[in-house]
């Protein structure tokens, strides 16, 4: 089968792996579609921390497909059930794991980043991932196009929540990538009166406006904490979502919260960066909340699922690019160019059922279709 394989200190190659083996109490998974997460381009570039010297994966951990054969000891899954896996997996054991809270484990494993992922043909399901939940039936109805993005959104179902989004607040938003933009729609939905949304692409803030900000903000035009004084009469914002990893995001966000304002810190640092120095003041005198959010946990997967099922939040308006599974490499080259929003990897018969044509634009979403032949691809990557 074609598969992405990332080796620590060596980089990205795409190329041929052996379908894999299953035990009796596993899953064999036939991939129908999976997006690029920005993860996976961090862990090309600069590797990843739980992998060791020279370690080889498959990456990819957003993903969906049907079940192609079920171990003997496995009940519920027959083959052909279609399902979303929820990438993290816990030790099963620790404070974390009896909360549910698998992405929590201090010592968890994930699909694509220290086990073979979905940026392949078939992926192997290990008995812990099925017990622990992980393994969630899909509706029939459900579009695997769509279902593949319910692990980005389930991330944001978690910032929602932890920033305790209210009817009515002002929510304002650092970043109008893939997962700005799902936390502007999510916001929405959860009943924010007013979405505000910053970002230094002028593109990107169109399409902001389009699903739904009150308003948007070039920072290279001005000043932020003044545009957002302008925008809320001076009180400032009820939560600031920093889905941007930038350092000066992160400092600059705290002094543009209202009294008893809430701050997600949803995208992290690089290694390396120097730490960031908060207005201590500030948090004290306007009881400010300050929190973080990493990942999303199987319930969380559950709830992403369920509001994609109801159209409450079209995840495929974040999708730039769709290609066939086969051409991983074309995906990846897009990916770390930095071109396009969201880049999905499907199954050609799901590709052809959408009526998405090589070229064609998808409806409703503003993605479009590739076609060109599989390159092999070797990139370079650098060394946690």
């Amino acid at each position: 089968m074609i598969a992405a394989k990332y080796t620590q200190g060596a980089g990205l190659e795409v190329g041929e792996a052996p379908v894999p083996a299953i035990g009796r109490d596993e899953l064999l998974v036939r991939v129908e579609a999976t997006s690029i997460c920005g993860t996976d381009v961090k862990i090309v570039r600069r590797g990843h921390r739980k992998l060791r010297p020279g370690q080889t994966i498959i990456l990819g951990h957003e993903f969906v497909g049907t079940v192609e054969e079920a171990g003997a000891e496995v009940p519920n899954f027959a083959v052909g059930t279609r399902v979303g896996v929820a990438p993290n997996i816990g030790c099963g054991h620790c404070e974390m794991c009896g909360r549910g809270l698998m992405n929590m484990c201090p010592d968890y494993s994930a699909f694509g980043i220290d086990r073979d992922g979905s940026h392949t043909e078939f992926i192997r399901i290990p008995a812990m991932a099925i017990a622990q939940n992980n393994v969630i039936p899909l509706s029939p109805e459900m579009s695997p196009l769509d279902a593949a993005l319910a692990e980005p959104l389930s991330c944001v179902v978690n910032s929602i929540r932890v920033s305790r989004v209210e009817a009515g607040d002002v929510v304002l938003i650092y970043g109008a990538g893939p997962m700005g933009l799902l936390n502007l729609m999510l916001a929405v939905v959860s009943g924010a009166g007013r979405v505000l949304v910053v970002d230094l692409n002028e593109a990107r803030l169109g399409k902001a406006r389009s699903l739904g900000a009150s308003d948007v903000f070039n920072p290279s035009q001005g000043s932020v904490k003044d545009w957002v004084a302008d925008q809320t009469h001076g009180r400032g914002a009820n939560v600031v979502i920093a889905a941007v990893p930038a350092r000066q995001v992160q400092q600059e966000a705290v002094e543009l919260l209202a009294p008893f304002g809430r701050l997600c810190l949803f995208a992290g640092l690089p290694n390396g960066e120097p730490a960031v120095e908060f207005n201590t003041n500030a948090i004290h005198y306007r009881s400010l909340i300050v929190t973080g959010m990493t990942g999303g946990a199987p319930h969380d997967y559950r709830a992403a699922l369920k509001l994609i099922e109801a159209k409450r939040v079209d995840v495929r308006q974040v999708v730039s690019h769709i290609l066939p599974l086969g051409k991983v490499g074309r995906a990846y080259e897009l990916a770390l160019s930095g071109q396009g929003m969201k880049i999905l990897l499907a199954a050609e018969k799901w590709i052809n059922a959408a009526g998405i044509k090589a070229g064609a634009q998808a409806t409703g979403a503003g993605a479009r279709v590739e076609g060109r032949p599989l390159r092999q691809a070797k990139m370079n990557g650098v060394p946690a």
